[in-house]
């Protein structure tokens, strides 16, 4: 085991990227060493703030031949893996922001070209980390509930024009990919963590309110669970002047659980045959970005399961093949819902 200081990389210094890198500072065996920002003002204020050298591609970081262990990346989703790939071709360990890309055949080449170097791609998925997806989790893992008859995710979020500004990435097809991959990806990592992969897949989309966006901003889909179960997923960014819920009902043989809020961080129905509810610690508040608010705060556990894995001292939490099967789960409910 090593107690030596991993250095980072960070490319991409918007809001989640600064996130990172206030995170990497904060543990005691991090350093961030380099970011990767074209804007002028951004690598300025990255220069300032954390006095690491700065570049405008991540070609000129790699040109400069410093020492890099990780390569966190928080660009645009529609370059993540072109991004993580690169850093891998670098022989550096890689950070990927949800969602780990926005096709399956991308996300493919990251994780072989992670294989061929043997490099850890760690894909960022917070919302693990809160204290009632750790509940649910364990729950599910002891079989509380049983066999698993019905589950429902219902995610009802605020995107007006405060977060989709002219010009930028976010709305497009080819760089933000939908609300399923940029708004509720964490969500669905949760499903997929608790109960699996689906199958028969079918629903339907339309974009009520958002015309500047390439994509829809409601959907409802059914599915059946490859394990056991029926579910279906209730989205929409379409919810007026602030976020409402993220919700999963999840109905079994011995037993029923609500967990709500907005952003499934309270347990508002527990009904389990023999079980008394636990009294689980506080949630960390929503990532709060002025305008709009996103998931859970918990970064720091993400950067921690980081520099404990490369240390020794742990295993990683959630790995490229994790990453891969939910963006593979987003395309094929893309096929089905936007046909």
């Amino acid at each position: 085991m090593s107690s030596k200081k991993i250095k980072f990389a960070v490319v991409g210094f918007g809001h989640i990227g600064k996130r990172h890198a206030a995170m990497v500072e904060g543990h005691v065996q991090g350093e961030v060493v380099a970011v990767v920002e074209p804007m002028d003002d951004r690598r300025a204020d990255a220069a300032a703030t954390h006095g690491c050298s700065v570049f405008k591609s991540m070609d000129d970081m790699f040109a400069a031949g410093l020492q890099i262990d990780v390569v966190n990346v928080c660009t645009p989703n529609g370059i993540h893996s072109e991004n993580a790939l690169q850093a891998l071709e670098n022989r550096c360990h890689v950070v990927v922001e949800k969602p780990m890309g926005l096709f399956r055949k991308h996300t493919e080449e990251v994780l072989y070209k992670a294989l061929q170097y043997s490099k850890q791609v760690f894909v960022v998925k917070q919302n693990r980390y809160s204290p009632t997806s750790v509940w649910l989790k364990s729950i599910m893992d002891e079989q509380r509930l049983g066999k698993i008859f019905m589950v429902q995710l219902n995610c009802y979020w605020n995107r007006d024009n405060r977060y989709y500004k002219p010009g930028g990435w976010k709305g497009t097809l080819d760089m933000d990919g939908g609300t399923l991959f940029t708004q509720f990806s964490h969500f669905i990592d949760i499903m997929y963590w608790l109960f699996g992969d689906i199958k028969n897949i079918d629903g339907r989309s339309t974009n009520f309110n958002h015309p500047s966006t390439e994509f829809e901003d409601t959907g409802v889909t059914t599915f059946d669970f490859v394990n056991e179960g029926m579910g279906s997923i209730n989205f929409s960014t379409s919810v007026w002047g602030q976020n409402l819920e993220s919700s999963i009902t999840v109905i079994g043989e011995k037993g029923s659980v609500k967990v709500s809020g907005q952003y499934m961080d309270t347990v508002q129905a527990c009904h389990i045959e023999n079980y008394e509810m636990p009294v689980l610690p506080p949630a960390n508040p929503p990532n709060d970005y002025g305008e709009y608010k996103g998931s859970a705060a918990n970064h720091h556990y993400v950067i921690e399961n980081v520099i404990e894995t490369l240390s020794g001292k742990d295993l990683i939490a959630t790995n490229a093949l994790e990453g891969m099967k939910v963006v593979e789960m987003i395309e094929r409910i893309y096929e089905k819902i936007r046909k």
